[in-house]
């Protein structure tokens, strides 16, 4: 275990407040599980106690030690998947970091953090209906498609996952969505033209929320702001305690997603954004093109 004097020499990182939150949680969420106190865990890992009190604080600014989050996390019993995610988080903040292992427990799971301290999301998709839109069967088929090697109940298991993130649009003060969708989004038959069907209502249905904006790109829109592909950007703003503000962008891959905070990438995320907002539909014409494509997909 490193005390505090061995810990000044160690490697520390200036990291982000999107990383620092997901650390945060992580810490908090490990000695909750094993029943400790600040106290007891600071004794156990060679710290103070005001050392682990402000690594559970991710509005604090100052660098962080992944030789100190890997003896806290080990004070709590992390298991080595918990450990090795959280110090990866703490040790890859200047490139983006990653986290995807399958060993890593649902309270690890990033985006799931940040959805959690957000007050808005905003989502570019080119591909698929976003997750926290779909519906159970619409979900279904992209895992299945997806994942064509894994078993029925490992699919299954992603996919109550993705159902059960969509309880963050019912909370208490709820998420704000907006989400810009390629026309291609809406006219790609996933699973069968009853899935497909099921989901463009369940869309148009989600549209009449007063915290759900949803435009459409149409393909006479030509070349856009996003051709590199679907994003999501998720904050809070704080006027009043800048530290309590967070801005991250999460670009999903095949296993695992990236996350930016850096400021010069979530501005031009924020930038791109706003760019495909002016070339989309707007609302009104947006329901409209939605409610045409799924008359045609009765019609087929």
């Amino acid at each position: 275990m490193a005390s505090e004097k061995e810990e000044a020499g160690m490697t520390a990182t200036l990291t982000g407040p999107a990383g620092r939150m997901q650390i945060a949680r992580g810490l908090i969420s490990l000695r909750e599980r094993c029943g400790l106190t600040q106290t007891q865990v600071a004794e156990r890992a060679g710290v103070s106690k005001a050392t682990v009190s402000r690594y559970e604080m991710w509005q604090d600014r100052a660098r962080i030690r992944w030789a100190t989050v890997k003896a806290i996390a080990d004070a709590c019993e992390a298991s080595a998947s918990e450990c090795e995610a959280l110090v990866r988080v703490a040790r890859t903040q200047t490139d983006g970091w990653w986290v995807g292992n399958s060993a890593v427990p649902e309270w690890m799971d990033p985006l799931v953090s940040f959805e959690h301290e957000a007050e808005y999301e905003h989502l570019c998709a080119n591909t698929v209906i976003p997750g926290l839109l779909q519906t159970r069967e619409y979900a279904l088929a992209i895992h299945q498609a997806r994942e064509v090697r894994s078993p029925n109940d490992v699919i299954e298991q992603m996919v109550d996952a993705r159902i059960q993130r969509q309880g963050i649009l019912r909370r208490e003060p709820p998420l704000h969505v907006w989400a810009v969708l390629d026309e291609a989004v809406i006219r790609r038959t996933v699973g069968n033209s009853g899935v497909m069907a099921q989901q463009l209502d369940h869309l148009y249905e989600m549209a009449q929320s007063p915290t759900i904006e949803i435009q459409i790109l149409p393909f006479k829109a030509g070349a856009h702001a996003a051709g590199a592909g679907d994003f999501v950007i998720l904050g809070r703003n704080d006027e009043r305690n800048p530290l309590n503000s967070m801005a991250v962008v999460y670009i999903e891959m095949r296993r695992r997603g990236l996350y930016l905070d850096e400021a010069e990438d979530v501005s031009g995320y924020k930038l791109t954004f706003d760019y495909l907002r002016s070339q989309a539909a707007d609302t009104s014409a947006s329901l409209r093109l939605l409610t045409k494509v799924r008359q045609e997909l009765s019609h087929d």
